[in-house]
C-alpha cells in the first residue's frame, strides 16, 4: 500500500502544481499573447498576426506615459514617508513595553480589515477643506494609509529579533548607543526592513481607489488608468499596460525572494 500512497501523494502534488501554474501563469501568458497580437478572433486558436504597434501606442500616448511617470515617482515618495513615520514606531513596538502596545499592534491590522472606500470618502471632505484634492500630497497621503501595516509590523519584528546580548557586548566594548544602533541593531534588522519597504512599495504602487478619488483627473497613476483602458482602448493596449503594471511587482518580489521564501516574511508577523 505504501507505493500506492506515494504515487497518490505525488500525483496530488503534481495536480496542485499544475493548477497553480494555470491560474498564476495562465493570465500572464494570455496578456502576453494579446500584447503582441495584431488581432485574435474566435474560434482561431492563434492570433491572426504579430505586431509591436500596441507597445508603441502605449508609450506614444501622453496620458498613459504620464501615469507611468506618476507611479514611478509617487510610490518611492510614499515608501520614504512611510519609513520616516513608521520605523520609529516599529522600534518602539519592538523595544519598549508601554500601555496599549498590544492593542495598537492589533489596530494596525484592524485598519486594513475593512474596505477603505468609506475612509477615502470621509477624507475627501477634509481634502477639499485643505485644498489637497488633485495634488501629489493628497495622493501620497491616500497611498500612505495602505503601507502603515507593512512598514510598522515587519520592521518591528525585525528589530525584536536582534539579540540584546550583541548590543550589550558592543556597549561593553565602549560603543555609544548611537553607534550600537547603526552598527548592530539596524544592520541586523535591515533585511526585514527591506522586505517591509518592498511590500509597502507594492501596496502604494497598486493602490487605485484612494488615488482615483483624490487625484483624478489631474493626477492619474497606472492602476487608475486601467479604468480608462478597459473602457476606451483596444484590449491589446490594456494587455500591454497590464504587463507593464506587473513588472515592478515581479522584479521586487524576485529581489526579496530569499527572505520571503526563507521565512522572513512569515516570521515578521509573529511579533509578540
Amino acid at each position: 500500500m505504501k507505493p500506492v500512497g506515494i504515487v497518490l501523494r505525488y500525483g496530488a502534488t503534481a495536480l496542485l502544481a499544475a493548477a497553480l501554474v494555470v491560474f498564476i501563469l495562465g493570465p500572464l501568458v494570455w496578456l502576453a499573447a494579446h500584447a503582441f497580437a495584431e488581432s485574435w478572433t474566435f474560434p482561431s486558436l492563434v492570433p491572426d498576426g504579430w505586431t509591436l504597434r500596441w507597445w508603441d501606442a502605449v508609450f506614444a500616448d501622453p496620458s498613459l506615459a504620464s501615469s507611468i511617470q506618476n507611479s514611478l515617482l509617487i510610490s518611492p515618495i510614499v515608501v520614504l514617508c512611510s519609513a520616516l513615520v513608521c520605523l520609529p514606531a516599529a522600534y518602539a513596538f519592538a523595544r519598549l513595553d508601554f500601555v496599549g502596545r498590544r492593542s495598537a499592534l492589533v489596530a494596525l491590522f484592524a485598519v486594513n480589515a475593512f474596505p477603505k472606500m468609506g475612509l477615502f470618502a470621509t477624507l475627501a471632505s477634509l481634502y477639499y477643506a485643505l485644498g489637497l484634492m488633485g495634488t501629489v500630497v493628497g495622493v501620497v497621503i491616500a497611498q500612505l494609509l495602505g503601507t502603515i501595516v507593512f512598514m510598522t509590523w515587519i520592521p518591528a519584528a525585525a528589530f525584536a529579533a536582534v539579540p540584546r546580548s550583541l548590543e550589550e557586548a558592543a556597549r561593553d566594548a565602549g560603543a555609544s548607543r548611537i553607534r550600537v544602533f547603526f552598527s548592530v541593531t539596524l544592520r541586523l534588522a535591515l533585511p526585514g526592513i527591506l522586505v517591509g519597504a518592498v511590500m509597502a512599495f507594492l501596496a502604494a504602487f497598486d493602490e487605485a481607489q484612494g488615488t482615483y478619488l483624490v487625484g483624478a483627473p489631474s493626477i492619474l497613476t497606472m492602476p487608475t488608468e486601467m479604468y480608462t483602458l478597459v473602457l476606451n482602448y483596444p484590449k491589446q493596449v490594456a494587455a500591454v499596460f497590464s504587463l507593464l503594471l506587473s513588472v515592478p511587482s515581479v522584479v521586487l518580489l524576485l529581489a526579496v525572494r530569499r527572505h520571503v521564501l526563507g521565512g522572513q516574511l512569515a516570521e515578521s508577523f509573529q511579533l509578540k
